[in-house]
Formats: structure tokens, sequence, C-alpha cells
């Protein structure tokens, strides 16, 4: 059973995850918008409806990062929802972006992300231990 200070720590911890995630989609969103990445035009529900990883088939990275990464995260925030358990949107942009210089800022922002989602997993998991 887990403490009233236990619970209070494992409770800030999960609130101040989706406090930080929103400031890294924000920072997100101005990066590739300051890359001339951000398009005005909505992609065809038919690219839209691809299963593929990434929408690799029907979507470009930087498409997929803003019409299907970034609502669906902002909506697990805002709705309070779990966040993923385990999140690799890093590899995926270093794959895609490895010899673009102008995209390594975007990269950085993405791992960090990763590595924050990893982190927090990490804490309530040592703390449910107690």
């Amino acid at each position: 059973m887990l403490s009233y200070s236990t619970f209070s720590v494992v409770f800030e911890s999960i609130f101040m995850i989706y406090e930080v995630s929103l400031t890294f989609l924000v920072a997100l969103e101005q990066q590739l918008k300051a890359g001339k990445l951000w398009s005005t035009t909505q992609p065809s529900a038919s690219a839209m409806a691809s299963t593929a990883p990434f929408a690799c088939d029907t979507l470009s990275f930087e498409q997929w990062l803003q019409f299907v990464f970034i609502p669906k995260m902002q909506q697990l925030i805002i709705t309070k929802s779990p966040l993923p358990t385990n999140m690799a949107v890093a590899p995926m942009a270093e794959q895609i972006w490895q010899n673009e210089a102008d995209k390594q800022i975007i990269i950085k922002q993405l791992v960090k992300f990763d590595q924050l989602i990893a982190n927090q997993n990490r804490a309530v998991r040592n703390h449910e231990r107690y």
C-alpha cells in the first residue's frame, strides 16, 4: 500500500509530466514552423487513415508529426489520459533526417521528449515498488 507521501510524489510527477510534455509539443511546433516544415494543408482522409508506422506510406515525417503525433499527444494531455509508456520517435527522425543539418534541432527536441517519457515511466515504476 502506498503511503500518502509516496502517493503525493507519484501524483505530482504525473501532473508535471503533462505540463512538461505540453511545453515540448509547443517547442516542437515552433521548430517545425521555423524550419518551414509546417503545412497549411491538411492531408487527405485516405493519407490520414494509414496504418503503417509513422504513416510512412502516405505522409512525410513532418506531416506525421504535425497531423498525427502532436494532436494525439495534445489530446492525451488535455484529457489527462495515460501517456505512452515507451516512445521512440527520435530514432525515426534521426533515420529520415540524418544528413540534414537544419533538422538537428528538431531531432534533439524529439530525443528529449522520448527521454522525458522514459524517465517518467521509470519514476512511477520505482514508486510503485514502495
